[in-house]
This record gives C-alpha cells, structure tokens and sequence, in this order.
C-alpha cells in the first residue's frame, strides 16, 4: 500500500507534490496526458510571485516539477489515469502509460485529484495550433483574460460568449484594450442582469449580436490578425480584425475517470469539497480546477495543493 497518489500535474498537483514529499510520504505523481497542465500552452506568466520579471509558463511548469522531484516525488510521465476505485483499506489506481503503450495499477492509501477543467472552445479548423505549444504555434487565442488580457494593450480584441463569465471578462479586458467586441450568437446576453447592464454601459464594448466564429487568420508572425464571423441567423459571413480572441464559453471538470469513486460533483461537473480540500470520501481530496470554477489561477491552485497536501498528511497519521 503506497501512502499518497496525486493526479494530475499543474500548480496544484506539484505543490502537494513538494509539501508531501517534505513530508516523508513518498508521494506518485501522475502528470497525464498533458504534462504540466494549462500553464504550458501560455506564453508569459507575470502575474505568479517570485517572478518580477515574468516567466513562460512551460518553464514555470519544469521549475515545479524539479522542486517536487528534488525532495523524493515520483513522477510518472506519459501516465494518465483511468480509474480510481475505492476499497476497503484504500483506493485502486489504475492507469495508462502513453509512452510504453501498457496498463497498469496499484493501492494507495490516500488519493489528490487535482486535474483541473479544459476550457472549452469552438472545434474551427486549425484551433488546435493555437494551443500546442512549439515552434510553429499560433498566438492571441485563450481562456483566461486574467492571465493573457495585459499582452494586448490599445487593440481591438473580442470574447465569445454571452453569459456572466463573458460580460465579465470583457469589463476586465477593458483596461487594456482599446475596444472588446462581445460577440453571442444571440439577440441577447443570458448573463445575470446587473452583469449584461455593466458589460452594455461600458462605452468600450461593442455588442455583436446572432453571430459566431467561423475562422481564424493570422499574419506572417503566427500572430492573430483577424476572425470570420458566421451569421446564425442567414449563415452569410464577414471580416473582423482583432488580436485577440478570449473564449467564454464555459470549462469542463476533467473527472470522467472518477466515475467509480464515489464522489459527490456538482451541477456543472466540478468536485465538491467540505471543510478545505476534504471531499465526501475519506482519504480522497481535491484541489486546483477540478474543484474550482471561480478563481481558476496558478497560485489559487497552488494554495488548495498544499492544503490538500497537508489533509492528507493529518489523515495518514490518524489511519
């Protein structure tokens, strides 16, 4: 019986990595099929501590992991969870190595899901170049204007959506750009009403209504230069130039593997949790986006890791 198995590898995986490593736990991290989570298909990082001058995200992502592996953590790479199954002593893990194309399990004692949600996006055409990281990849396409809004200063930009996420990442993008398109593919925002009023009044959002996108153009620079906007109503089509493109659509809880667990989930799909990161299963604790729809950052993330971490360890000394 191992003591510790945490899944998934962003800021609030590794942390408890590194707090439970501390610890003398032993901890098995299992990093699944996207090493390093959403941190490693965004650019700069400016607004994590410890880094005045910012940092690209990938390598804030490597600086995580040599500091969990420096103090014992075992990292198991390429290795995504199937399943977690609860026992009598404990819970069975069961997994997929990616690289050596095997099946494998075993018994822990204790379990940290922390394998955050996916943002969800259109599914146009070339999308995914905008979101794997290399050489070649495309640029001004994100989730999150808390993170990326500051790199498009005095630009035109747009958000997809039209729902309290939407209007609100909007007002947010409004202290950097020079104006935000909020295109819906309705008449009309289904947004709270003290939201949608906020998002109208302000004088540098520009309301696009019955329209989605139908493609995206980028300049020489892989840089985003402009969208195609689809009609809902006639299907015609039409030209928008924008930098930037901040999808606010909605996240997915990455969970579908814990359908044996015996956990409690919300209306939306996010694992709910009691008093810190304790769940409804004893020895089974969450932390990070999985568990978060609000905050959804690497540092709110990184705290709920240690404090995963730290129930966990309380937990092993009373079992």
């Amino acid at each position: 019986m191992n003591n510790l198995a945490i899944i998934g590898s962003g800021p609030a995986g590794y942390t408890a990595a590194i707090y439970a490593a501390r610890a003398n736990l032993a901890p098995v991290l299992f990093t699944g099929r996207q090493a390093g989570g959403q941190l490693t298909t965004t650019t700069e990082v400016e607004n994590y501590p410890g880094f005045p001058e910012g940092i690209m995200g990938p390598e804030l992502m490597v600086r995580f992991e040599q500091q969990a592996t420096r103090f014992g953590t075992v990292v198991k790479a390429g290795c995504e969870v199937t399943e977690v199954k609860r026992g009598e002593h404990g819970f069975t893990i069961s997994w997929s190595d990616l690289y050596q194309g095997t099946n494998e399990s075993a018994e822990y004692a204790t379990v940290i899901i922390a394998t955050g949600a996916s943002a969800r996006y259109l599914g146009l055409p070339g999308e995914d170049e905008f979101l794997v990281d290399g050489p070649d990849r495309k640029h001004g396409l994100t989730a999150c204007a808390t993170c990326d809004g500051a790199f498009y200063k005095n630009v035109e930009v747009a958000v997809v959506g039209g729902g309290d996420t939407a209007c609100e990442e909007a007002n947010f993008l409004t202290k950097f750009a020079s104006k935000v398109y909020l295109i819906h593919r309705r008449t009309e925002l289904r947004a709270s009403k003290i939201m949608a009023e906020r998002a109208l009044r302000n004088p540098k959002i520009q309301p696009i209504w019955n329209k989605t996108l139908g493609g995206y153009q980028v300049d020489a620079k892989h840089k985003m230069s402009g969208v195609t906007l689809l009609d809902t109503v006639d299907g015609s089509t039409s030209p928008l130039a924008v930098k930037a493109v901040f999808m606010a659509i909605g996240h997915t809880p990455n969970t579908g593997f814990l359908k044996d667990s015996g956990l409690k989930f919300d209306a939306n799909g996010y694992i709910e949790v009691e008093e810190g990161c304790r769940t409804n299963v004893p020895g089974l604790f969450a932390a990070g986006d999985v568990r978060d729809h609000r905050y959804r950052q690497a540092i709110t993330a990184a705290g709920m890791g240690c404090m995963a971490s730290l129930e966990a360890e309380h937990y092993l000394q009373g079992h």
